[in-house]
């Protein structure tokens, strides 16, 4: 068969790659084209385009690239066109993905959706036009299947594809040799985000309060997307290691970490590293989302636990001596540190151990055989 996939972020073309993999398992012959990343492409997809060119973080920036998007879409839309699938793969990335849903909806393309956008947390009304637009979603989150189902919409909880990633993950024995760590002090990992804007509205006050933890060393999780020159514009101290896509080995090392909200909170949660959650946009985006952003955290932490096992530094809170509050604690108080590992746990159960991407290859393809 005939698949078209869109992802439009880093996240996204991971947890695509590995549906990919699995897609072809399950269809060895499959014929599979669309818009996402490296991996998705080596993953054995024709990639038309990347998804760098289309990063837009915020609803202000989003705005200001209003033409651009226009643009794009009707790139993809022609595209489609011309390929003929069987189906439409969508994978998050709501704004532009919802917009090809219903494209593909008009032309009688069939639908599925692979993780939720999340209508959860804004705009709540939104279900209804998923349910009028994609004939199967494939859910990530635990509580994301009790709300659908409130709406008379039956979803597939496939297990969180974060969690396979991080089980799957054996460490480089010898990290710390290959990026030339000589000495034994504890790490505390930064995770300032993979997109440009994230990098530069969070690493700079990340890197700012090393001066109050001189016992530890700070490795920055880059990502190859970005050069070294890009980096170190904001790094002025020669002792802190910029590590490129390595970000699971230096998890699995770190005795802390200061994380950018977005997947990487799981992640960290995940390898039971103690954290910070750290979040800032631009003053417009920011004052966007506060009205219309309907759940009480940001960090998939505590959203999937229902309570607040991390800290949450967004916006004006995001300063320096707040972090060096947040992060003295979570090193030195052993009874946040315990409430934190506890919470954790409370995480790892909730998600449960799926094969994720299995599982949803598996579903996908029964349904286009089964015509539903």
């Amino acid at each position: 068969m005939k698949y078209y996939i869109i992802a439009g972020e880093r996240s996204g073309d991971l947890h695509a790659s590995n549906l990919i993999k699995q897609l072809r398992k399950q269809d060895p012959d499959a014929d599979i084209r669309g818009w996402g990343g490296d991996m998705m492409q080596e993953a054995g997809m024709h990639l038309v385009k990347h998804y760098q060119e289309m990063a837009f973080m915020g609803f202000a920036e989003a705005a200001a690239n209003f033409f651009k998007i226009l643009g794009f879409l009707r790139e993809c839309k022609e595209d489609i066109t011309a390929f003929k699938p069987d189906v439409i793969i969508l994978v998050d990335y709501a704004g532009f993905n919802m917009r090809i849903a219903k494209f593909a909806k008009e032309h009688g393309l069939k639908v599925f959706y692979y993780i939720s956008p999340k209508i959860w947390a804004w705009n709540q009304g939104r279900v209804h036009k998923i349910k009028r637009l994609v004939d199967r979603m494939f859910v990530i989150m635990p509580f994301e299947e009790d709300f659908y189902a409130r709406f008379d919409y039956k979803v597939d909880y496939i297990g969180n594809p974060v969690s396979d990633s991080v089980n799957d993950h054996v460490v480089t024995p010898d990290f710390r040799n290959r990026n030339h760590i000589y000495n034994n002090k504890p790490i505390i990992a930064l995770l300032p985000g993979s997109r440009k804007q994230e990098i530069e509205n969070m690493l700079e006050v990340m890197l700012s309060v090393l001066p109050s933890f001189r016992d530890y060393q700070f490795i920055v999780a880059g990502v190859s997307n970005f050069s070294k020159e890009y980096y170190e514009q904001y790094n002025k101290d020669p002792n802190i290691k910029i590590i490129y896509d390595q970000t699971y080995d230096l998890l699995a090392h770190a005795k802390a970490a200061l994380v950018t909200s977005g997947t990487a909170t799981l992640e960290t949660a995940l390898f039971d590293v103690p954290q910070v959650v750290c979040y800032k946009t631009s003053a417009i985006s920011y004052a966007i989302g506060k009205r219309v952003i309907k759940v009480p955290y940001i960090s998939l932490v505590n959203l999937i636990a229902d309570r607040p096992v991390v800290t949450e530094l967004i916006q004006e809170d995001f300063t320096a001596k707040k972090i060096v509050a947040e992060l003295k604690n979570i090193l030195f108080d052993k009874y946040a540190l315990q409430k934190q590992k506890e919470g954790y746990a409370l995480v790892k159960q909730k998600i449960g151990e799926y094969r994720t991407a299995e599982r949803a290859a598996e579903l996908m393809v029964g349904y286009l055989k089964e015509k539903v």
